[in-house]
């Protein structure tokens, strides 16, 4: 049997942090077991979906690396399939109209917590053969009112639902559109599905479903329904804590690669590993061990994770998420300036965002303009005006321009003018970065080029005259 998942994703919204490790759940079970990943757009509701959720969502996948083997399918372009498996429910018995008016209902639902019981369809239009005159009726599955139905979770067990609990959930609208419980037993079933991987806020969904499988004909697959996530107060994880969109993460800086290494481990682990490759990931995962607890989110231990994928992936792997970043300075790293991953490896070790790295790293492409007051108040004064103007004929001279080369002028102006390297080095990493922050002077020199070290130095010279 191949292992067949899938993500079905309602496009009314962007992609969240919680349908992202859905997601990443089904993908690595698949991916484990040499099986396909399908995308679903679960686009029925009509009034709220819209064609920019849809593209947030694969764009969302995209920059996760979640690539799908089938789809993406929309259920909207399914309805003549929903409508037929409708009327076979119809012919076989198994579904009916049902004409009560929403004050029918309201009145009904009322009694029953009047009379103390669980508000639910009582099916009184089960038996119903004539039409109401003037009224558009909705159909309704004829839910089993006897036993029960066990629904086989591999991360719960078995949960037990007594029929007499369901009532008759409605699966066509009046205007005959089909709602989401049939719609989703007929897409798993027809794309043969072998798992449903999905939140634990659709565990009281599944019993119908199940029943809607054996009215079909057909097996139900095996369930997992993953825990929910909260947010670092203990609440539910919602816009109030921020960025919950898979995106917004990007917009801020993370790599792909450490929000996927985070979202798999809320709810499961290995060890004590804290650490996964992808490859790791998809070797050690296993849906059955996921715990069955809700899971925090703490975004002190999203960041550091960020700060050692970072540090730890190649320079062109960071280059190439951080010229997005660039780009929304304003830079084009190709255009001119250093190629971008030899940036990133003298950067890496100084960054928990690419934002960080991104604006600690705009000197090498962008001429400084305006220095920061209180860097410039301490570094660029009539102290460091005979230094700076001694390191400008020193590197006016270097033939090599090289980091060692460099290095030695800096060492020896120190020990010319008797003060501490500091003191020499200070004012030029201001003159050529506007404030007190770069990797080592002399490897950020060699990448800054002569040209620019040499201009940044003597504007910085010019800057201290005119003040004095």
């Amino acid at each position: 049997m191949t292992i067949r998942t899938r993500f079905a994703p309602s496009p009314t919204g962007y992609l969240h942090v919680g349908g992202a490790r859905t997601a990443l759940f089904s993908w690595l079970y698949a991916r484990k077991h040499g099986g396909e990943f399908i995308l679903r757009i679960e686009d029925t509701d009509l009034e709220r979906s819209s064609a920019e959720s849809v593209n947030a969502i694969l764009e969302g996948m995209t920059w996760l690396g979640l690539e799908y083997d089938e789809g993406p399918f929309y259920q909207t372009q399914r309805f003549d399939r929903y409508k037929e498996v409708i009327q076979q429910l119809m012919d076989q018995g198994d579904a009916y109209y049902c004409y009560c008016s929403k004050q029918e209902l309201d009145e009904m639902r009322e009694q029953q917590r009047a009379n103390k019981q669980k508000p639910r369809y009582d099916g009184r239009c089960r038996h119903r053969t004539e039409a109401k005159p003037g009224v558009e009726p909705v159909i309704r599955f004829k839910n089993p009112i006897e036993g029960s139905v066990i629904v086989k979770d591999v991360i719960r067990g078995d949960v037990e639902f007594k029929n007499t609990e369901l009532d008759d959930l409605i699966i066509a609208r009046p205007d005959g559109t089909p709602t989401y419980n049939l719609t989703v037993v007929v897409d798993d079933m027809d794309m043969k599905l072998t798992h449903v991987i999905r939140g634990d806020d659709h565990l009281n969904n599944s019993p119908r479903q199940i029943n809607l499988y054996r009215a079909l004909g057909a097996e139900p697959p095996v369930f997992a329904h993953v825990p929910m996530i909260l947010g670092d107060d203990g609440a539910r994880l919602s816009k109030r804590h921020g960025a919950v969109s898979v995106m917004s993460y990007r917009d801020e800086g993370y790599l792909p690669e450490a929000l996927l290494n985070y979202l798999v481990r809320l709810g499961w682990s290995h060890g004590d590993q804290e650490v996964f490759s992808v490859d790791e990931m998809t070797q050690l995962f296993d849906i059955e061990d996921v715990n069955k607890a809700a899971s925090s989110f703490n975004t002190e231990k999203l960041l550091w994770l960020n700060q050692q994928y970072i540090k730890n992936s190649t320079p062109e792997h960071v280059a190439h998420h951080l010229s997005w970043h660039m780009g929304q300075l304003g830079i084009d790293p190709a255009a001119a300036g250093p190629a971008l991953k030899d940036v990133v490896s003298i950067q890496q070790d100084r960054a928990k965002t690419l934002v960080e790295m991104a604006a600690n790293s705009r000197f090498f492409y962008v001429e400084v303009t305006d220095y920061d007051e209180k860097a410039a108040n301490k570094n660029l004064n009539e102290k460091s005006l005979p230094l700076l103007e001694d390191m400008l004929t020193r590197l006016t001279a270097v033939a090599d321009w090289q980091a060692e080369p460099v290095h030695k002028e800096v060492k020896a102006c120190a020990e010319a003018n008797e003060v501490g390297m500091g003191k020499v080095a200070q004012p030029i990493r201001v003159a050529i970065t506007g404030n007190t922050v770069s990797p080592s002077l002399d490897v950020t020199l060699a990448l800054l080029g002569r040209e620019r070290t040499l201009s940044a130095i003597s504007k910085a010279i010019g800057w201290i005259k005119d003040r004095a």
